[in-house]
């Protein structure tokens, strides 16, 4: 039943969708070009990927102004909240009792 309940959740289900929520829960913001060089993805996967998170209100873009305008990739409080719901449906299903 818990591995349905995994499969269910197809925006997280997809490993690199799942890479950059669980990157940006450890720096909570980062930059395109950052991000893009991480995942070693093209700048318009990348998009597409980032386009579906934003969807569901799990991450929001902005502009940074520096030297020029940047990115910046931040996630939200619902994605934070949803990452770690899946996260423990994974420890579940996996039968690990601790607590993320």
């Amino acid at each position: 039943m818990e591995l349905k309940k995994l499969m269910e959740n197809r925006l997280l289900g997809n490993p690199i969708r799942l890479a950059i929520m669980l990157y940006l829960l450890t720096r909570r913001r980062v930059l395109f070009k950052d991000l893009q060089n991480v995942l070693e993805i093209t700048p318009g996967n990348l998009d597409s990927h980032l386009k579906s998170l934003e969807e569901y209100n799990y991450i929001k873009r902005g502009k940074i102004l520096a030297d020029r305008p940047r990115t910046a990739i931040e996630i939200t409080e619902n994605g934070v909240q949803e990452l770690v719901r899946y996260m423990e449906m994974l420890k579940e299903t996996l039968g690990m009792s601790t607590k993320i």
